[in-house]
């Protein structure tokens, strides 16, 4: 009996070491898994803010490019024309008002990022300060631009006469640049919602299991943006699914370290070629 009752004593003691191990092992898989989680967000924030930043040196290539030709014209007057030069610098204007909503989206991005990064908030002062320097730019061009008008004016015409074709001519120039800014506004806006069943439902964005099939649904609740600006969007929810259509492979729903979705819209173009308009059900 008394070898019966050590060899139960070693059974047990045994038993109770492999729980501890077991349970060892489970909590060791849970911190791996949650560091996981933890490193597969940290590179989406990166790829969120690269792919803002990557947008905002394209436009500062397109600005450069355009001041170029410009100087070009200016240097070759025969094969200039005003038009074209006012065409350019309106190119421009616009181009910047986009890269200034591009720098805001990506200081937007890193308050709300799970980094501290000190050199990326000093590129982001950079860039605020070649905007101004930009901004500075074009401002001496059409200051030049009126000189030049002068000038010719001095040479021969009325100055009254000129002056008046001057400020016709920039005030066809305004309305064409802001026709223009209005018509890229429209052609690059695009309207996103999110909400449970019962949400969708009250504002009749989903009616019987169709989205957006009647012109009942509440516009108001929808939120605008910009699809050139706007790449992603966070939906603070475990549970997410698209009910409008939009290209498989045109975008991603990745989780973040606590399980919530985010969309990432990877193709602009074609994520929106269908529908301007994203409802997401979420719970």
């Amino acid at each position: 009996m008394k070898k019966v009752a050590i060899m139960a004593m070693c059974l047990l003691t045994l038993g109770a070491c492999q729980q501890k191990t077991g349970n060892k092992d489970s909590k060791i898989d849970a911190v791996r898994d949650s560091m996981a989680q933890i490193i597969s967000q940290k590179d989406s924030e990166i790829n969120d803010i690269m792919s803002t930043f990557n947008d905002i040196q394209e436009g500062f290539r397109e600005i450069n490019e355009a001041q170029g030709r410009v100087n070009l014209e200016r240097a070759n007057p025969e094969k200039m024309s005003r038009e074209d030069i006012l065409d350019n610098i309106s190119f421009i204007r616009r181009t910047m008002q986009l890269n200034k909503e591009r720098i805001a989206r990506l200081q937007e991005q890193l308050k709300t990022s799970s980094f501290n990064a000190s050199k990326l908030k000093e590129t982001i002062d950079e860039l605020n300060k070649q905007m101004d320097e930009k901004s500075q730019q074009i401002a001496q061009m059409e200051e030049d631009l009126k000189a030049k008008d002068v000038k010719i004016a001095e040479q021969g015409k009325q100055i009254d006469d000129l002056n008046q074709n001057v400020n016709n001519l920039s005030a066809q120039n305004d309305q064409k640049a802001q026709t223009m800014a209005a018509q890229d506004k429209e052609l690059n806006t695009a309207w996103y919602v999110f909400g449970t069943k019962k949400e969708l439902k009250e504002q009749r964005i989903l009616q019987n299991s169709d989205v957006l099939k009647s012109n009942t649904f509440n516009k108001d609740y929808f939120t605008k943006l910009d699809i050139r600006v706007v790449k992603t969007i966070k939906l603070y929810s475990k549970s997410a699914k698209l009910l409008t259509n939009h290209p498989a492979g045109s975008y991603t729903l990745d989780r973040d370290a606590l399980k919530q979705y985010t969309l990432r819209i990877t193709n602009p173009d074609q994520f929106w070629s269908v529908s301007k308009y994203l409802v997401i059900l979420v719970r």
